[in-house]
């Protein structure tokens, strides 16, 4: 099947309406902007994907298919499909295809012997979902006791919720967070192209929470279907006992759950088990560690990902690239 345009792709999933994000033709878009290059395929309605193809030096790119659209299991897939997605791949000069599955560890088998498993992963391959298909006292419920606490702290202490549309401030602000809790911001710019692609058709809204008009914390928040994904949050250093940023993350489930979500998902914690967790969450302040004790407030089930898979076109640069991830790592 020859490549689509978006509006094809945007038809194709319509027949897959819990597609994950990162399949959305938006996202492909929005990453277009900035650095990669989105082409979208279908093999027939139950199967396509959407690639990003990095750019590298000397014409050559890096392939990547995250969370790919399939309606049967990956062990049936066909060999047609991934024909396609090396030809794609071959066109565009990729050293190699990074896939990662839309499936949770305990249930993927890798396809076939052409693939193999992958050093490390793009997106944080640890997270917590919360089931937010009760009503909301079931859910508040599930809730560590502390984490119900501090929501009813924030709205006692006269903290507020509402959606927002200030990207500048909410850059400023993930530059703040960013800096106390040591992870990379996105430009101003990348916020913004985020919000045009997805705020108008509803599947992401951004939310502040403030304190007598003043912003103290803000998330955006994305939905697809019966999925949605916290997957930027950030905070500044005014006001912080009244506890704004868990009335906020309530806000944004309260919000996704509105839309019809079934789960809401908290995106990335360090990649450990639960009892290596627990064991040092309340110690431990780098990396991801520092999120987790917020996240793990809200009462939902740890999983992990399945681990992503390359399928390799070149295999010397290949392994020097593994080389150079696993030094920097």
């Amino acid at each position: 099947m020859p490549e689509v345009n978006l509006t094809d792709w945007n038809r194709f999933l319509e027949f897959h309406p819990n597609a994950h994000l990162l399949q959305m033709g938006e996202w492909g878009e929005l990453k277009g902007g900035f650095g990669w290059k989105p082409v979208r395929f279908i093999l027939d309605r139950e199967t396509g994907a959407q690639i990003l193809f990095r750019r590298l030096p000397l014409g050559l790119t890096l392939g990547y298919m995250p969370k790919p659209v399939f309606s049967n299991q990956w062990t049936v897939i066909s060999d047609q499909f991934w024909k396609e997605v090396d030809f794609i791949c071959k066109q565009n000069h990729a050293i190699f295809l990074k896939v990662e599955p839309d499936s949770w560890q305990e249930s993927f088998l890798i396809p076939h012997s052409a693939f193999r498993i992958s050093p490390h992963n793009i997106q944080p391959p640890r997270t917590i979902t919360i089931d937010i298909n009760n009503n909301e006292e079931q859910i508040l419920a599930r809730m560590k006791p502390k984490c119900r606490y501090n929501i009813r702290l924030a709205e006692k202490k006269g903290v507020t919720v509402r959606a927002w549309d200030d990207i500048s401030a909410f850059h400023k602000m993930m530059t703040v967070t960013g800096g106390r809790d040591n992870f990379g911001v996105h430009s101003k710019e990348y916020y913004q192209r985020a919000y045009e692609l997805f705020h108008p058709k509803g599947t992401c809204e951004l939310l502040v929470a403030e304190y007598e008009g003043n912003p103290l914390a803000s998330l955006m928040v994305f939905a697809n279907g019966k999925r949605a994904w916290y997957v930027y949050g950030a905070s500044n250093d005014q006001e912080r006992n009244r506890m704004p940023t868990y009335l906020l993350q309530w806000e944004a489930i309260r919000w996704a759950k509105a839309r019809g979500c079934e789960e809401y998902d908290l995106w990335g914690i360090p990649d450990e088990n639960e009892e290596t967790l627990e064991a040092n969450f309340e110690t431990r302040r780098d990396g991801l560690w520092g999120v987790y004790r917020f996240k793990r407030g809200f009462g939902g089930q740890l999983k992990r990902a399945a681990q992503a898979v390359d399928r390799v076109y070149n295999p010397l640069l290949y392994w020097a690239y593994t080389k150079y991830m696993m030094r920097n790592a």
